[in-house]
């Protein structure tokens, strides 16, 4: 007998690889969908920090930085610090971003509130400020509360914490549209699309099913190239009854409920994952613009630096290099990357002072930037004063090459979120906290000869005398600044670690700082700063490295500082437009903390004339690269 071969087994492979193709294909086109933008965008602007501190109480200011500490009492629930690069422990819960989010990432950390013990509270005594008010300064007419809806709280909380400062300005710049007959397009649309499915599946309805279809399409040509009223052909009126016909005859057909609220709801979710994404773009694009510096400016920078080595100019600052080193002048120091910032800090200072003489500017910036500085404080003269401009890097690289940080750092800002669980129809609260960054540590080494600074920061508009601030006894502190008591170092403890501090002790605004060289030294600050440098920054990106810049910055001078009066500057003019004229023009100072800076298209034009005033128009260079004024 023949033997007969057994039948030969049927291979799985190619089926197997069949499948994960089809799998492949339809998951390559859902993943390209929620990805369609990069989630990180670099520039070389200073970006802002994120802290979320949901579960504050309001806090409710005195004059002279004060904070009543019984609205601390009350409070529950947890808060959240966005960072990036800190590992804290099993406390953090690391979130992926959807939505772009400048650097640094966003990183969530659960921080429960602190526990304040009733005790009395020693308040320290407050500078005052020699300027003129007739009345208590209260922050809550500052920025006025503005009852809302729950849903409303919600969403405005949702759109600042994913956008920023973005969502303020989109509301300011809001544009007013009639569009009353293209949303009933919109709505016929809607409507028409969740019945469509269900017309075309009942026999006996081809008709029916044909209007729909020729109506929908007709719709949608119409409303891809009309945005309001006015862009609507003349016979729209004609369309918009003729689908009303076809909704109704389609609405007396039998039909499965769930099937048409399954279709509407679905093209609900789509109308909402596009107006997002929208959203997103707009961001994007407003993130862009506040975070890159102007073309005209860095024509500008670009025309100084060019110039200054085509005229080989002598050394401007010989005449009066003999003040920068006298200890008993009035020296003021500027870290800033832009030229016309420092000149707007410079020039508003000595035209508030009475007595110009001795004060000596001393303007810290990067190589790039240097020889542009050089070039234009040589250019133009602010009555008797004398400016030193300071190539930061190169001092560090040569005399300090110990130092790791040899690159200028500007204040750090860092977005905080203020909210009530007591009232929480109440608005949310947004600010922006400045701190100094690594560069300012380095100050008494840069400055060996000087006894004190005071240091501006670049975004800031002197408006009165400062030369009350020389005469200031700090006592044994080191660093005289405005405390912001709406955040204390009790609130970040999962941030700060396990190093000692003070709970009740409050954070700190950079703007106007007052730093007592000789004290600094003597407290080690810097070698301080070097210590927590180690502990919070040694991730070895830079990302981890300015985000440490909060925590050194708090840490360091708890018990150095000396609480300036909180009328010396008048904070927010970078993202909150609710602030009063006449409070702008009599604050002694005015910070442009936020994004929204004075010398962008985007800044907030109520402000922006305050910082214009005090711009030096150079005609040469400014029309050149057309630098608007």
């Amino acid at each position: 007998m023949k033997a007969t071969a057994p039948p030969a087994k049927r291979r799985r492979g190619p089926r197997l690889a069949v499948l994960a193709l089809v799998f492949c294909s339809l998951l390559v086109p859902i993943a390209f969908l929620f990805n369609r933008f990069p989630a990180v965008y670099v520039t070389d602007e200073r970006p802002q920090q994120e802290i979320d501190l949901p579960s504050f109480d309001r806090v409710a200011f005195e004059s002279g930085g004060s904070v009543n500490e019984d609205v601390f009492k009350k409070t529950s629930g947890s808060s959240s610090v966005s960072h990036h690069g800190i590992d804290t422990g099993p406390s953090i819960v690391r979130t992926e971003p959807k939505v772009i989010v400048l650097p640094p990432p966003k990183i969530e950390l659960v921080l429960p509130p602190p526990k304040v013990e009733p005790k009395p509270e020693v308040k320290p005594v407050p500078v005052s400020v020699p300027v003129h008010h007739n009345k208590k300064i209260n922050v809550d007419k500052i920025r006025p509360p503005r009852v809302q809806s729950a849903d409303e709280v919600e969403k405005a909380k949702a759109c600042q914490l994913e956008f920023g400062s973005y969502c303020l300005w989109s509301i300011e710049h809001k544009e007013v549209m009639i569009d009353t007959i293209v949303k009933r397009l919109k709505d016929q649309l809607f409507v028409a699309r969740s019945y469509y499915p269900s017309i075309a599946k009942l026999k006996g309805k081809e008709t029916l099913t044909r209007e729909l279809k020729q109506n929908i399409q007709e719709h949608e040509r119409v409303l891809s190239e009309s945005i309001v009223d006015a862009d609507l052909p003349s016979f729209i009126k004609t369309k918009v009854e003729r689908m009303d016909q076809s909704i109704a005859r389609a609405k007396s057909c039998t039909v499965d409920c769930n099937n048409v609220d399954r279709k509407l709801r679905q093209i609900l979710h789509m109308t909402e994952d596009e107006a997002h994404f929208h959203m997103k773009q707009s961001a994007y694009l407003y993130n862009l613009g506040v975070h890159t510096m102007p073309k005209s400016h860095h024509c500008l920078n670009m025309r100084l630096t060019v110039e200054y080595f085509k005229s080989m100019p002598l050394d401007p600052n010989d005449s009066s290099a003999h003040t920068f080193n006298i200890p008993d002048n009035r020296h003021y120091v500027i870290l800033s990357k832009n030229v016309l910032a420092a000149s707007v800090v410079i020039n508003s200072t000595v035209s508030s002072s009475e007595d110009t003489e001795n004060i000596v500017f001393h303007v810290l910036t990067d190589a790039q930037n240097f020889y542009a500085m050089k070039h234009w404080f040589a250019r133009n003269s602010y009555r008797e004063s004398a400016v030193n401009v300071i190539n930061y890097e190169q001092i560090i690289f040569e005399n300090f090459p110990e130092f790791g940080t040899q690159q200028l750092y500007l204040p750090e800002e860092f977005r905080v979120f203020i909210s009530s669980l007591e009232r929480p129809t109440e608005k949310s609260r947004m600010e922006y906290l400045s701190v100094f960054s690594h560069s300012h540590f380095f100050l008494a080494e840069i400055f060996k000869d000087l006894k004190k600074v005071i240091v501006l920061d670049d975004d800031l508009v002197v408006q009165h005398d400062l030369s009350f601030l020389w005469n200031l006894d700090m006592g044994d502190k080191v660093h005289g600044a405005v405390r912001f008591c709406g955040l204390k170092l009790g609130q970040l403890r999962n941030l700060l670690g396990r190093t000692m501090y003070d709970q009740q002790s409050c954070a700190w605004m950079s703007g106007v700082n007052v730093i007592d060289l000789e004290k600094w030294r003597d407290h080690n600050v810097t070698e301080n700063y070097l210590q927590l440098l180690r502990k919070f920054g040694n991730n070895g990106d830079e990302a981890s490295l300015r985000s440490s810049a909060l925590p050194i910055s708090l840490l360091l001078f708890q018990h150095l500082l000396y609480p300036l009066d909180e009328r010396l500057t008048l904070s927010g003019l970078g993202y909150d437009y609710g602030i009063k004229e006449k409070l702008v023009q009599s604050s002694a100072s005015l910070h442009y903390n936020g994004n929204m800076k004075p010398w962008l298209e985007l800044g907030i034009p109520d402000y922006r004339k305050y910082w214009k005033r005090f711009l030096t128009r150079d005609e040469r260079f400014m029309d050149e690269c057309n630098v608007s004024p």
